[in-house]
C-alpha cells in the first residue's frame, strides 16, 4: 500500500478548529498553547478561517469563535451553538438597554448549559460568568422555563432522571406533584423566576422560553439585585423585553434554517424568488 504525505497545514488548521468548538472559542494563545503551536502559525490559521469564513474573532474579548458555516462540516456544530450565534447580537443590545448581565442557556444532559452571556459587557454582574458555565434545572430560571415549556415526553424523561440524583439541587424531582404544579404556574404566566441568596442582596433571575415555530430551543434570563430591583418592578420592567427578544431570536433562527433548507435543495433565496412590488 502505497502511503500519502499528510499536508501538514491541513492537519494544523483541523486541529485549530477543533479547539474553538471544545472551548466555545478561545484566544491565540490559548490556541497555540493547545497545539503546541508559535503564537504567529496560530494567528495565521486562525486568520485564515475567518477569511473563509469558519470563524470570527470577538471585539468583546479577541477571542475566537465557530460560524454557522461549521456546521456543513459536520453534525458536531449543533443547533444550540447556532442559536447562541444568532443571539449573541441580540442579547448584547438588551444588555446595553437593561444594563443588567443577559444569558442564553440550552439543555445539557441534566443541567443548563450557559451559552453566551453578556457578563463581561455588563457593570452590574456581580458574579462574571462565561460560556460554558454549567446550572442546575431545578433551582435555575433558565432550567425551570426550559422544563416547564419543553415537550412532556422530554420533560418527563428529565424527571425521572433528576429524581434518581444524589445531588442535593435535584431532591425537588422526587416530589412530582410539587413540582408539576410549579412548572403548570410558569407556564400560566410566560416566564419562570429564582432567587439566591447573597451576603448583600439576593441575586434575582428571570427566565422565558426562546421558541422557533413549534421547537424549544432555549431559555433566555436575566439577572439583577433584588436590592435595586424588587422582583415585582423586575418582571414589569424586564419580561415585555426579554419575550420581544426572544421572539426575534427564534423568527431569525426559523428563516435561517429555512434559507438552509432551501441552499441544500438547490434552490435559489428566497430574497430572489419573491415578486417585486414597484411603487406607481
Amino acid at each position: 500500500m502505497t502511503s500519502t504525505r499528510p499536508i501538514r497545514a491541513l492537519q494544523r488548521g483541523l486541529e485549530v478548529l477543533h479547539v474553538l468548538n471544545l472551548h466555545n472559542g478561545a484566544t491565540v494563545s490559548e490556541v497555540a498553547a493547545a497545539i503546541d503551536l508559535p503564537r504567529t502559525t496560530t494567528y495565521r490559521i486562525l486568520e485564515t478561517l475567518c477569511i473563509a469564513g469558519y470563524a470570527y474573532r470577538a471585539a468583546s474579548d479577541e477571542r475566537y469563535r465557530l460560524t454557522i458555516l461549521v456546521r456543513g462540516l459536520s453534525d458536531g456544530f449543533d443547533d444550540e451553538a447556532w442559536v447562541t450565534q444568532i443571539a449573541r447580537p441580540y442579547i448584547y443590545q438588551l444588555c446595553n438597554e437593561l444594563v443588567w448581565p443577559i444569558a442564553v442557556a440550552t439543555l445539557s444532559g441534566s443541567t443548563m448549559l450557559v451559552r453566551q452571556t453578556t457578563d463581561h459587557r455588563s457593570p452590574l454582574a456581580i458574579e462574571k460568568r462565561g460560556p460554558g458555565f454549567r446550572v442546575p434545572i431545578l433551582s435555575s430560571a433558565s432550567g425551570l422555563a426550559y422544563l416547564a415549556f419543553c415537550p412532556e415526553e422530554q420533560r418527563e424523561a428529565i424527571i425521572d432522571i433528576l429524581s434518581k440524583s444524589r445531588k442535593e439541587e435535584d431532591h425537588p424531582a422526587q416530589n412530582r406533584k410539587r413540582l408539576g404544579e410549579v412548572l403548570a404556574e410558569i407556564r400560566r404566566r410566560g416566564f419562570s423566576a429564582s432567587r439566591r441568596s447573597r451576603r448583600i442582596s439576593d441575586e434575582i433571575s428571570l427566565s422565558v422560553p426562546v421558541v422557533a415555530g413549534q421547537r424549544l430551543l432555549a431559555a433566555l434570563t436575566i439577572r439583577f439585585s433584588s436590592t435595586a430591583v424588587p422582583e415585582a418592578q423586575g418582571i414589569q420592567r424586564f419580561i415585555p423585553r426579554l419575550r420581544e427578544t426572544a421572539a426575534q431570536i427564534g423568527a431569525e433562527f426559523t428563516a435561517q434554517a429555512e434559507q438552509d433548507a432551501r441552499a441544500a435543495a438547490g434552490e435559489p433565496p428566497a430574497s430572489q424568488t419573491a415578486p417585486v412590488v414597484r411603487a406607481g
